[in-house]
């Protein structure tokens, strides 16, 4: 396996993800660099950076052994690629989801690494293949796919393009461990990862029982929030099944049939018609208006929400 110590990170984009990406590495210890093509981005982000790192410090949140302080010496701004990259081991895109974009940020990159260094894309949809055809370092490449917000959120997807070489995987996922995430390897390229196909899954029948009148849009949330959600924050739905009966063999027994059953009456993919997303917009504003003031509220109180979750589950992982 290749050494999981990488070097200095280098984050290219200092958006929420970007950001997210830059305090994580400094929580286990890592220099980083934050690149962006306008110092005022680059002078801004490190300064949203430092109120949110002192904010979760204050709140005794604030994940890593080193104080803010420490942490907030470890990263460092630059708007010159090419003085960005030097010294890098691994490097963490975080750009607009544009496949053009992305493909020519790869492309320049290849022109001016080593055979070392770990190319890696933060992209939620977009295929290793189609990112990375044609790069001389197609082996060192991988998507690495957070979870918004990836500070609270620790799992990560592991994206090969069908060239990767295993070491890379390998060093990757071992790096993912040491900043506190949860790395899955996903196997070979597939539309949507794993996360997606299933989170796109849920909102494709949520959405066809919305608009078939058969449950409403706060009810259907309350569902999932006071129903499915509460255990799949500790198990995933694999064990929920071993569990809910006397293994994964006695599960499939008992309800396999059922189980079919039910999946034959899923109906056709939704097309998100205007009428059923008006009609659901206006249930999701009875309690959150869509307007920057009450929307920002409702995150924040969201992240603090899956922050004492993160905490609970390490408190009960260790027992």
């Amino acid at each position: 396996m290749a050494s999981s110590e990488p070097g200095d990170v280098l984050i290219l984009g200092s958006g929420l993800i970007g950001r997210s990406w830059a305090m994580l590495f400094a929580s286990g210890g890592f220099k980083v660099k934050l690149y962006d093509i306008e110092q005022q981005q680059v002078t801004n982000a490190l300064e949203t950076i430092r109120k949110e790192m002192k904010i979760l410090e204050q709140s005794g949140s604030l994940r890593g052994s080193l104080s803010s302080e420490e942490q907030l010496s470890l990263i460092s701004g630059c708007s010159n690629i090419q003085a960005a990259v030097e010294g890098a081991g691994h490097i963490q895109e975080c750009v607009p989801e544009n496949l053009e974009l992305k493909k020519k940020i790869f492309a320049q990159l290849d022109q001016i690494v080593d055979d070392k260094v770990v190319l890696s894309s933060s992209t939620s949809c977009l295929l290793p293949s189609k990112l990375f055809a044609g790069l001389a370092h197609v082996k060192q490449c991988l998507v690495v796919h957070p979870v918004n917000p990836p500070y609270y959120v620790p799992l990560v997807e592991l994206v090969p393009h069908p060239e990767t070489a295993p070491a890379t995987m390998d060093r990757t996922y071992a790096l993912m461990r040491k900043i506190g995430q949860s790395p899955v390897r996903i196997m070979k390229e597939i539309e949507g990862f794993a996360l997606n196909r299933l989170q796109y899954a849920i909102i494709g029948e949520a959405w066809r029982l919305v608009e078939e009148g058969i449950v409403s849009p706060s009810d259907l949330d309350l569902v999932m929030s006071d129903g499915l959600g509460m255990r799949y924050a500790f198990i995933g739905p694999l064990e929920t099944m071993h569990l809910n009966a006397e293994g994964m063999l006695n599960y499939c027994d008992r309800y396999r049939e059922g189980m079919k059953r039910v999946l034959k009456t899923f109906g056709p993919i939704p097309d998100f018609s205007r009428a059923t997303t008006e009609k659901v917009n206006q249930a999701m504003c009875v309690n959150v208006p869509d307007d920057p003031e009450h929307l920002g509220a409702r995150r924040q109180w969201r992240d603090e929400c899956l922050l004492r979750l993160a905490k609970l589950k390490r408190q009960m992982q260790s027992q």
